[in-house]
């Protein structure tokens, strides 16, 4: 992801969990709150309930790579709104059970209920 697309502050990510907007799904959680930026922005992390090194690095790029598809896409719920937001994903032990399909299709249900939108 870009540089100018990714949260990197401990204080937007607190800022975004704080929010009103969420969704909790199987495999991962998605906050968000608009921000003033030009563009929609994301950012990953992982829970410690997932282990090892290893797999919390295998699930954040899992994240992202979904992240760049169902959230920043053109096609992107949140993009048809015209409201930009901070998405934070929070990934949960399932995100790597479920198959990349299922995680893709989770992310473009949380980008709908995250854009408030009815699917």
């Amino acid at each position: 992801m870009k540089k100018g697309l990714r949260l990197r502050q401990r204080s937007v990510f607190q800022a975004a969990v704080k929010g009103h907007r969420f969704h909790s799904g199987r495999a991962l959680v998605g906050f968000a709150v608009p921000n003033a930026e030009s563009q929609c922005r994301v950012g990953v992390t992982v829970s410690r309930a997932i282990k090892t090194s290893v797999e919390r690095n295998r699930a954040r790029r899992r994240l992202r790579e979904v992240a760049r598809g169902a959230l920043l896409g053109m096609g992107s719920p949140l993009r048809q709104v015209g409201i930009r937001y901070d998405v934070v994903l929070i990934a949960r032990p399932a995100a790597l059970e479920v198959s990349f399909a299922d995680l893709k299709a989770e992310a473009s249900l949380a980008a709908l209920r995250l854009a408030k939108f009815k699917p």
